[in-house]
């Protein structure tokens, strides 16, 4: 290995190392309320909702499904 191929070698080691540690945060009891809030849900903009379940439905032939059971092979 020449001596560049060896350092671009440790450095991209330790950018994985240095991703790994720190990717993980416990939250405090505190801050749960935060991340309980109404503007962290996913499906809080109806338009948004409407847009991705047409993205589904035209590119996947797949509708609906977010809700209770089914596989779509359409036995329910």
């Amino acid at each position: 290995m020449t001596p560049k191929t060896s350092k671009l070698t440790t450095l991209a080691l330790l950018a994985v190392v240095a991703g790994l540690l720190t990717g993980c945060e416990t939250v405090k009891p505190w801050q749960r309320k935060t991340l309980a809030d109404y503007t962290m849900r996913g499906d809080r903009d109806p338009m948004g909702d409407a847009i991705i379940e047409h993205v589904f439905f035209s590119r996947e032939m797949a509708s609906g499904g977010k809700g209770v059971g089914g596989g779509g092979c359409g036995c329910n």
